[in-house]
């Protein structure tokens, strides 16, 4: 039902929803000591897009409604590029509104395009999935490993400053895309029509997504400042970051169509949560021995996001309850997942060292390789 444009669409769409994340990050150290700002300033400013994504998440379905689904979606990547615009004018507080607004329409883009996904390809899920991810993690690769070098020549505002361009195109895009798909007035109908919050296996759906986004937005806001304190440079730090991220291209294009064919997706997820465990591990244990491999491994980890994606859509039966089951497992999800951030860094400034913060990570894990077992059994809610 969908268009090679429509795919292309949500593909540069999908790009947009992590570089206002991992380019912050790669330059959290030059912002902050630019600005002043605490420590408790940078966990607050780690933990926003998981509290926006999640609070945001919940007023998608009513950005659906009243706007339709291709409108809704062209106004996710207007929200962002203003908010990328408007976070480098001014000092700590602009920062951290501008960087809730961008994050509002990354939260729009989240709940939305999986939705997109299953209306407009519900033959074709994972693969579709497969590439929604994989530009998600190339495009949270280019903010990690971009930024640090453009700070150097046009400082961190105009580096972070130019990722507006990169949302600004995605919204062009998507609105020729979106006006040309045939599926243009189906998609603009889905809508939830029931409250799965009855429901056992929307909450097991729920549980994995949160924990897992504790995870990711954890590495993503903390592992180059990791690095950093390790003896790595800055920009080794981003660039470790970027290999992180982007690990999850090859690994979203080649497991969610698999995984999405089997009776079940729990071999996959419990795999892949095992290996980023690793990499954490080693980060614990020898951050600057072999940082490459401890990079790969947790981005193999950070890769089940594809999964929790594909998990989404497989475990409803109706667009409908795709979207019903897309806003909650992301509203609730990413609110759980804003305690990643925050709780590391908190637990780094109350030590000093990173121990106990990577500790935690790997009690999260745990948690999410349980949760993600139990939402890859075949079943629907």
């Amino acid at each position: 039902m969908g268009t090679p444009l429509l795919v292309v669409g949500v593909a540069l769409a999908a790009a947009n929803l992590r570089p206002a994340v991992t380019s912050l990050a790669a330059v959290l150290g030059e912002v902050r000591g630019s600005l002043g700002a605490s420590q408790a300033w940078a966990s607050l400013l780690t933990a926003v897009p998981s509290v926006c994504f999640g609070l945001a998440g919940v007023l998608a379905p009513r950005v659906n409604r009243g706007l339709g689904m291709a409108r809704a979606v062209g106004a996710a990547m207007a929200v962002l590029t203003a908010g990328l615009l408007l976070r480098v004018v001014d000092g700590p507080v602009v920062v951290l509104g501008g960087t809730l607004i961008a994050c509002s329409g990354i939260a729009l883009g989240n709940v939305l395009l999986p939705v997109v996904i299953k209306a407009a390809f519900p033959d074709r899920v994972g693969l579709v999935t497969g590439v929604y991810t994989a530009a998600l993690a190339a495009g949270g690769g280019l903010g990690a490993a971009a930024t640090s070098p453009l700070e150097r020549w046009l400082d961190w505002r105009g580096a972070l400053a130019a990722w507006a361009v990169l949302s600004a195109a995605a919204l062009l895009l998507w609105a020729v895309s979106a006006r040309h798909a045939e599926v243009g007035e189906q998609v603009r109908q889905v809508e939830p029509r029931r409250s799965l919050l009855r429901s056992r296996l929307a909450w097991v759906v729920t549980a994995f997504f949160g924990l897992q986004a504790l995870v990711a937005y954890t590495v993503m806001g903390w592992m180059p400042q990791l690095f950093v304190d390790a003896g790595l440079s800055r920009d080794a730090g981003g660039v470790l970051l970027a290999i992180t991220s982007t690990v999850g291209v090859p690994v979203s294009l080649l497991v969610p169509p698999i995984a999405a064919r089997a009776k079940d997706q729990s071999r996959w997820i419990g795999a892949m949560s095992a290996v980023g465990g690793l990499g954490v591990l080693g980060l614990w244990l020898a951050p600057a021995a072999v940082p490459l491999l401890w990079a790969v491994l947790v981005g193999v980890g950070m890769s089940v996001f594809s999964l929790a994606v594909v998990v989404i859509s497989l475990r409803t039966a109706t667009p409908e309850d795709t979207a019903a089951l897309s806003a909650m497992a992301q509203s609730i999800g990413y609110l759980v997942g804003a305690l990643g951030p925050f709780g590391f860094g908190f637990l780094h400034g109350l030590t000093g060292g990173w121990s106990a913060s990577l500790v935690f990570v790997l009690v999260i894990i745990a948690g999410q390789f349980t949760f993600g077992v139990a939402a890859g059994r075949d079943r629907t809610v």
